[in-house]
């Protein structure tokens, strides 16, 4: 498709499918274009039409049909100069079935003439060698352009040729269109001016052109308008949808903290409040999935008019631009008046509110509400000093704190409460009181001071009990910085790495026969992954933003399971074999494993050029030649008993970590099999530890499938913490890789793929 604002070249109009009817896919014969600027085979549109309208296959935009058909649509004469174009360049082999000149049977009676050797551009004639000197001897023909006919078949003289064109008119064969009937805007021939127009006012082509060029090229401009309008609002909605992400992802956080520090009790209304917000923000996806679709199809609508139109004032001849210059300004003025900025509706950010009484199980102690988002637009305005009263972020996020802390709401800057506001006024960290706005207040807004954790209950206001009293700690920030760091870890040694949420993309291709199930991932080149689909026996290749890159070629029949990419190849295991190919498939060794073992992990060791894969309690490592290595047994052989590694990974520090099913733990390894750590205890929750990842300072990212986490441990194994939670979006977690040390990626079970960029505490 021709870019925004550029000019289509001759040869691109050529080689592209611009000449093929999108009906047929054959080239376009007796072309007819519709108001949409689509163009068409007449005996296709003939097949389309019923009941007296037609639905453009491309835009879907109803067409009503002529009466007297569908020959009545516009004739395109900018394509028909194209075609002619095209077949007088296709039309035979010089090698064999030599064309034949077209003067030599005029002249001499003969039934065919020598084998031409030269065209002349002016008469659209091959001619033979002799033909073609005497054609420059003439009085009439000696200023015809005679060019030799194997450059012109190779497309030396297109530009040319097309310059020297002319429209024939339909009415009177062999007669070029040469003016311009303005009260009738028709173009006629020469005959044609001396019947029924003879007393109407003319203008030759060229004139007619130069006057009414400037008003198609002013509608060409608004269009092109309306598209910058289209692709900033579809920017802006993909960034509402980011944002909305992000904040959904700090309430999270602010949801698991809150409900770490409480009795089982709280339990049921954790699952309730997650499933609330899950829910939410899945409304929204699809509500924004719905406006994307609709700006995208305006979008291409518009691309596609303007793309045509600007082909036409480009390439085309005076006759074809005065042709379609009804046509063409009627759809672009269509175009302009369409509602181009579809009404957005607000984002409503899901807000976490608390309870002071966290201890009574009686009452609801979580639950959302709802804020409008900002835009980028009204973004924007805020300067930097932030005038007109905003809040500024670190004002925002200092009140949250102070919130948390203290256990109350912070002062709205819309004036009056909601009824459900209880608020009290609330000690700054410092010990300077917080400012109250002055405003009107409603009858429940009496305050009193909130307990402290370690202070006693407050007498409830007004005669209402703990179970009807609500805290309301609403999370003001929409900033798309990540959520403050937490607290020190599980160990007391410093801080834990927090998530970023990057972008979210499926894996499923057109050309899938099945629903993607991601078995493997590992990175590939420079911000790069490589997805091991075994469902659909694909190596699929995606850039970090989500773009698709093609495929790595796998054997055939192969479905690959666990990947690894070394130096200039790939590994990956596949049934009970161990693969290593080149990235453009070729098999360079394969090597048979345990018939015991229905999967085998595999992991490229730091260098790049060995490959770890384990086989029934062992872990073996391959060079580049496919040759043994290595062969240990984590823990040696005088380990408490045979470990079954279904996952593996390595670290840069060159030691291997695994999850250990039949111990149901997480083992750290040397290079030499030695354990270094290990763990399996409650924080995973009784469940089987899943995929494994190790980011550049060695912490160790751990998958817990059954109850959607991603926890993270220190690079001796020892549990710090939840990183990822169902509130990042992880629905049934399956595999996991580090990108550049820096960035996690996780697969889901129903083939979409999270990004999340791993920042340090010390960031």
């Amino acid at each position: 498709m021709v870019s925004q604002g550029s000019s289509p070249s001759l040869l691109e109009a050529l080689s592209s499918d611009f000449l093929a009817c999108k009906i047929c896919l054959e080239q376009l014969r007796v072309p007819k274009t519709l108001p949409c600027l689509h163009t068409y085979c007449q005996d296709c549109l003939a097949q389309l039409a019923e009941g007296g309208h037609l639905r453009c296959p491309e835009c879907r935009e109803n067409v009503p049909v002529p009466p007297a058909g569908v020959a009545a649509f516009k004739t395109n004469f900018f394509v028909n100069g194209l075609l002619d174009l095209v077949r007088a360049r296709a039309g035979g082999d010089l090698r064999a079935g030599k064309p034949a000149c077209a003067l030599c049977p005029l002249m001499g009676g003969a039934s065919a003439g020598g084998p031409a050797t030269a065209r002349c551009l002016d008469c659209a004639d091959d001619l033979c060698q002799a033909c073609a000197d005497g054609h420059r001897c003439t009085r009439q023909t000696h200023t015809h352009r005679v060019v030799d006919l194997v450059g012109y078949r190779a497309g030396w003289y297109d530009e040319e040729a097309r310059e020297r064109q002319a429209a024939q008119c339909p009415q009177h064969p062999g007669e070029a269109l040469r003016f311009l009937c303005q009260p009738c805007s028709q173009l006629l021939c020469r005959e044609c001016r001396l019947d029924p127009h003879l007393d109407h006012p003319c203008l030759p082509l060229a004139e007619a052109v130069r006057a009414r060029r400037p008003g198609l090229e002013e509608l060409l401009a608004g269009v092109d308008k309306n598209l910058a309008e289209l692709e900033a609002a579809r920017t802006v909605e993909k960034e509402a949808l980011s944002r909305l992400r992000e904040h959904a992802a700090k309430v999270g956080t602010q949801v698991e903290e809150a409900a770490e520090g409480v009795l089982r009790a709280l339990l049921a209304q954790k699952k309730e409040v997650l499933g609330q917000l899950r829910a939410h923000v899945e409304a929204a996806e699809e509500a924004a999935r719905d406006r994307l679709g609709e700006l995208e199809g305006r979008e291409q609508v518009a691309r596609a008019a303007a793309a045509f139109a600007r082909r036409v004032l480009s390439l085309g001849r005076e006759a074809e631009i005065l042709s379609l210059e009804g046509a063409i300004a009627q759809r672009l003025r269509q175009l302009q008046g369409c509602p181009w900025m579809p009404g957005l509706p607000p984002c409503l950010l899901p807000q976490l509110e608390l309870h002071p009484g966290l201890l009574d199980k009686n009452c609801h102690l979580l639950w959302l509400s709802f804020e409008k988002q900002q835009l980028q637009k009204d973004s924007e305005k805020d300067g930097a000093g932030n005038q007109g009263g905003e809040e500024t972020l670190g004002q925002r996020e200092d009140e949250v704190k102070t919130e948390r802390q203290g256990g109350i709401q912070p002062q709205s800057k819309g004036g009056a409460q909601t009824p459900k506001e209880d608020r009290a006024q609330l000690p700054q960290e410092d010990g300077a009181q917080t400012p109250k706005v002055e405003r009107a207040q409603t009858p429940k807004e009496d305050r009193s001071q909130t307990p402290q954790e370690d202070g006693g209950a407050q007498t409830p206001r007004g005669g209402r009990s703990n179970k009807k009293r609500k805290f309301k700690g609403r999370l003001k920030s929409i900033s798309r910085e990540p959520s403050p760091a937490p607290g020190p870890n599980l160990e007391g040694s410093g801080l834990l790495p927090r998530p970023i949420f990057s972008c979210s993309f499926p894996t499923r291709m057109p050309g899938d026969k099945r629903s993607p199930r991601i078995t493997g991932l590992c990175p590939f080149g420079p911000r790069e992954i490589l997805v091991a689909d075994e469902q659909n026996r694909a190596l699929k290749r995606f850039s970090l933003n989500g773009d698709y890159k093609g495929a790595v070629p796998v054997p055939e029949g192969c479905s690959p399971c666990s990947v690894a990419a070394l130096q200039g190849a790939v590994a990956f295991s596949a049934g009970a074999r161990l693969y290593l190919i080149s990235p453009d498939g070729e098999v360079q060794w394969r090597r048979a494993l345990s018939l015991s073992q229905a999967s085998h992990a595999v992991a490229a060791m730091p260098s790049g050029d060995r490959v770890a894969v384990s086989v029934s309690g062992h872990v073996e490592v391959y060079n580049m030649e496919g040759s043994l290595a290595t062969r240990f047994i984590p823990g040696g052989k005088a380990s408490r008993g045979l470990r079954a590694l279904v996952f593996l990974t390595t670290s840069p520090q060159g030691n291997f970590v695994g999850s250990d099913w039949q111990q149901n733990s997480v083992v750290v390894c040397d290079g030499l099999g030695q354990v270094i750590g290990e763990y399996g205890g409650p924080g995973l929750h009784g469940c089987q530890p899943g995929s494994v990842s190790v980011d550049k300072k060695g912490y160790i990212f751990l998958t817990l499938r059954e109850v959607n986490k991603v926890v993270i441990l220190d690079p001796k194994g020892s549990l710090l913490g939840d990183f990822l939670t169902a509130y990042h979006g992880l629905e049934k977690p399956r595999v996991t890789t580090m990108v550049d040390g820096r960035y996690l990626v996780v697969s889901l079970s129903n083939g979409t793929i999270h990004i999340f960029r791993v920042r340090s505490p010390d960031s």
